[in-house]
């Protein structure tokens, strides 16, 4: 005999896996983490899921989570930061900070700030960044890297005469390497919590 759906507790279960690993479980996954005895049993969860919209197939045919099974927040609307206007609540969507802030979950990875040289781009002490390896580096972006053997955040600038680090506070000089430079990746979000 099958066994029944536990929708509640299956559902929770997808989540904590979907936010713990980004994707959905594989069926032989998903078969060991519900306890399911076979993989029709996961079949048979997975369309029900789909019918319910927490799983969708993507542009290549493949099985997705989408907002209802990851953690997220709630996007409510939108606030005029010039003069002020009537605003309304309004549930748009639910919002992954993971899926808004990291372009390339596998390249990515978290940096603490240490320091005041890029506070005019709004880069603080104790602000965690987000920075992907992997990317080439354009003129104007901000990276991590090693230069002469000490590491860095600074604007990345090229040159008629070569690279050049620049920091976002008038307190610092810009950094031309010696000799070696090594780009360690490219910030692609600041993070700063409010206490």
């Amino acid at each position: 005999m099958a066994r029944p759906l536990d929708i509640p507790s299956c559902v929770g279960k997808m989540k904590g896996f979907v936010q713990a690993h980004g994707r959905l479980p594989t069926f032989s996954e998903a078969q060991k983490l519900l306890g399911y005895r076979s993989k029709g049993g996961v079949s048979n969860l997975m369309a029900h899921l789909a019918r319910h919209r927490f799983v969708e197939k993507d542009r290549h045919g493949k099985r997705v989570p989408t907002s209802l099974l990851k953690s997220g927040l709630k996007l409510l609307g939108a606030v005029q930061a010039g003069f002020p206007s009537p605003a309304e609540e309004e549930l748009i969507d639910t919002l992954s900070l993971d899926e808004f802030l990291v372009p390339n979950r596998e390249a990515s990875y978290l940096v603490k700030v240490t320091g005041d040289s890029m506070i005019e781009a709004g880069i603080f002490p104790d602000d965690l960044i987000i920075v992907e390896r992997g990317r080439s580096p354009k003129s104007g972006d901000i990276v991590i890297a090693q230069i002469d053997g000490e590491w860095t955040l600074k604007y990345f600038e090229k040159t008629a005469g070569g690279v050049v680090l620049r920091p976002a506070n008038k307190k610092y000089p810009p950094l031309y390497p010696k000799g070696e430079l090594i780009v360690a990746g490219v910030v692609v979000a600041n993070v700063r919590k409010y206490r």
